[in-house]
């Protein structure tokens, strides 16, 4: 097929779907949907229309597209977003997906599917579409509204679900088995590179950009960063993984550069036109006859994605501690699929696993649901006041005690610092050490034996290179001491934490002897590692200890400043939400309006809107629960806290003057955070300007729950009492100075 053939192949898609695009959003429906019309259009299944003719091309180009659909979801991702989501977001989403997955094999099973059918099938409606449910949020102008931060919270534990499940049917597909082993083996196999990737990752790339800085335009980023896309796809495909695995990774180290948002704008438009080729790819491959022959299939999993995401998220929701209305609103946002269904459904007709009928199916449902989530969100509120209604009061007294004692601040115990330090010390230290060995067996070993005829030699020189490349992280694994502070707490307390702490210094020993074993029985023989080589390895790292620790103590500095160079990124994820219906939104202050120039007294926002300033950002400086008298300067972006109503009301009001960006924090430790007066804090019989609060914690107190009743923005000489709930807006990490551990 010529090359001019594929041009006019790529003019004519191109073409049909600017039209159809204008349509849908001339209808205010997501324009993916325009993009898979389209592809029907030009597909040989209809024929008043030319037809695309070389199918293979196109089938290519829609693989890149999936490439950098996946890379660009990885550059929204970051892994420190992940962390950030919390608990809420993580046990919501993985329930979610878990109750999907099973309802939707069993789905298949009921219709009489083949097993493979059954379990894609799963993985086709576990995932929910971010892109339909953004611009449903968009359309509906909820933004601001509380829930909206927790749906993209879940939607950043799906991404990652969905990328280890495709890892996990590519698996099952190839072994045509559920051998446990095996699959305990991938995912092992997995997270060992996704450690690896990620450390290197942070190690190097950041250093490489701010070396860089002056060199770097926009077109040279733009080159770069699809380089170093592609790259990570060759070698994740050389590991044995998926192309689309190693964009993901890739967009995801990079999220945790400065360069982060730049390199998200420039690759948008690459992003666009390969993804809009690879949806319309997806309409190619539907066949109008077989849409009839499935629309019962079609329509018994439309109702099971629609009921089954609304129950599932919403327990889920609940599970994690947040109250009704946020857990019904969430769950009825999450009721569609989209984009990762098509991807699943693609990956299993690649692999020659699936039933061609599956793709058109998945399709269809997508569709269904895609013109539904708006309608769904709508019913959220009428649904809620319905169940409550309908719902026991001793349910309701239930759910909202729960939801409340879930989400109290409480003092980190010794044990749990102590054990996540352990565990972060091995694992990180251990993968680095695994990898420099197999690096140094497949590539230093054949190097070394070019030069050396010696058999004997060649492995006792890469042996000794080594040993010394990765002397620094053996000695931070079994020498370096561990948050001595929670540890000495821990062996001054109480005799029965002897034996604990003893065996975990044993077993960060233990592995050392493992690793150390590994590397020469990759090499020698295991009983030469024992009667050899271990010695000399424990009397060089005592020897050497001095410098081994300066060494990796510079490692360590480098690791943790480029981590955490990107102090600002925007996080999807949710916050720290309470059951109180209020939480934050963000407003910047333009140039041109009035409010400049008057301080927040003359302001009044206060006692007009019902809302409180909780922080007020301006330029590289952030004034944290700002005093009365603070002024307001164009471009100030201010960090307002509300109920649904007062927030809205805040908008309309503000809107004129005022343009809202995206509700995610650009400081997302400032949240609404909750503290109990009890003996973890020294707040009782102390008023609020004696707490100190605001001082120490540069919080703002809201609200105060006092015998089932509420306190709204209480006065500064308000005293606390026993048992009272105060709600403070600030940082958790300032605010949990306040609680004693």
């Amino acid at each position: 097929m010529s090359h001019s053939k594929l041009i006019e192949d790529l003019a004519l898609i191109l073409a049909i779907a600017g039209v159809t695009t204008l349509l849908f959003k001339k209808l205010k429906q997501p324009v993916v949907l325009g993009y898979i019309l389209a592809g029907l259009l030009v597909s040989p299944n209809f024929s008043l229309l030319p037809n695309v003719s070389d199918l293979e091309g196109v089938k290519d180009w829609a693989e890149i597209g999936i490439v950098f659909l996946l890379f660009s979801l990885g550059l929204e991702f970051s892994f420190k977003k992940l962390v950030k989501v919390g608990g809420i977001a993580g046990i919501t989403g993985i329930f979610e997906v878990s109750c999907m997955i099973g309802l939707g094999y069993l789905t298949g099973r009921l219709m009489g599917w083949p097993t493979m059918d059954c379990i894609f099938l799963g993985g086709i409606i576990g995932i929910s579409s971010t892109t339909i449910i953004i611009r449903a949020f968009d359309e509906l102008g909820v933004k601001t509204q509380k829930f909206a931060g927790a749906v993209l919270g879940i939607l950043v534990v799906e991404d990652l679900v969905a990328v280890l499940l495709m890892v996990l049917l590519s698996t099952i597909a190839v072994s045509q088995t559920f051998a446990g082993g095996e699959m305990l083996q991938s995912v092992m196999k997995l997270l060992f590179f996704l450690c690896l990737w990620f450390l290197s990752g942070i190690f190097l790339l950041p250093t490489f950009f701010k070396w860089a800085k002056r060199l770097i335009n926009d077109e040279t980023l733009l080159v770069i960063s699809l380089g170093l896309c592609l790259l990570m796809v060759v070698v994740a495909t050389r590991t044995g993984f998926s192309a689309p695995l190693g964009a993901f990774i890739m967009g995801s180290i990079l999220a945790e550069t400065t360069q982060a948002e730049k390199i998200e704008h420039i690759v948008k438009p690459v992003k666009d036109l390969f993804g809009a080729i690879f949806f319309v790819s997806v309409g190619l491959l539907i066949v109008p006859a077989d849409l009839v022959k499935y629309a019962i299939p079609v329509g018994i999993l439309t109702v099971v994605v629609i009921l089954g995401k609304t129950v599932s998220v919403t327990i889920g929701s609940l599970i994690s501690g947040q109250p009704l209305k946020q857990s019904l609103q969430v769950g009825m946002s999450l009721s569609q699929i989209g984009e990762f269904s098509f991807i699943i459904a693609k990956l299993g007709l690649a692999l020659n696993v699936t039933s061609d009928y599956l793709n058109p199916v998945a399709v269809g449902v997508s569709v269904i649901t895609a013109f539904t989530t708006p309608y769904m969100i709508k019913l959220a509120d009428p649904m809620y006041h319905f169940l409550e209604k309908k719902l026991p009061l001793k349910w309701r007294t239930a759910i909202n005690q729960y939801s409340t004692g879930a989400q109290t601040i409480q003092a980190e115990s010794d044990w749990k610092v102590v054990l996540r330090s352990y565990l972060t010390v091995m694992l990180v230290n251990g993968v680095i050490s695994v990898a420099i060995i197999l690096l140094s067996e497949r590539l230093l070993l054949p190097l070394i034996q070019n030069y050396a005829n010696n058999g004997a030699a060649s492995a006792i020189i890469t042996c000794f290179i080594t040993l010394i490349a990765i002397a620094p992280f053996l000695w931070a694994l079994a020498i370096r001491r561990i948050h001595s502070f929670a540890y000495a707490n821990l062996w001054l307390d109480k005799k029965y934490n002897h034996g604990p702490l003893v065996l975990l210094e044993v077993v960060r020993n233990l592995l050392l002897i493992v690793l150390v074993g590994f590397l020469v029985d990759r090499l020698f023989s295991a009983m030469i590692a024992v009667l050899a080589v271990l010695p000399v390895i424990v009397v060089v790292l005592l020897i050497f200890s001095r410098r081994l620790q300066s060494f990796y103590s510079r490692i360590e500095k480098r690791f943790l400043s480029n981590l955490h160079e990107r102090e600002n990124t925007a996080a999807q994820g949710s916050r720290d939400l309470s059951p109180w219906d209020a939480h934050l939104a963000y407003f910047t202050i333009p140039a041109e309006s009035p409010v400049i120039g008057q301080t927040l007294l003359q302001l009044e926002w206060r006692e007009r809107y019902g809302v409180n300033v909780a922080s007020v950002e301006r330029g590289k400086r952030t004034i944290y629960a700002p005093s009365r008298d603070v002024m307001i300067h164009p471009h100030d972006r201010i960090a307002v806290i509300g109920t649904d109503v007062q927030l809205e009301t805040f908008r309309i009001v503000i809107e004129v003057e005022s343009e809202e960006v995206d509700p995610t924090p650009h400081k997302d430790d400032i949240i609404l955070n909750k503290l109990i007066v009890d003996n973890h804090t020294d707040l009782r019989g102390k008023s609020i300007r004696e707490s100190g609060i605001r001082e120490i914690a540069h919080g703002l107190v809201v609200g105060i729950e006092r015998n089932g009743e509420r306190i709204l923005n209480p006065d500064s000489a308000t005293v606390f009492e026993w048992d009272d709930v105060v709600w403070v807006v600030g940082e958790r990490r300032l605010i949990q100075k306040l609680v004693k551990e």
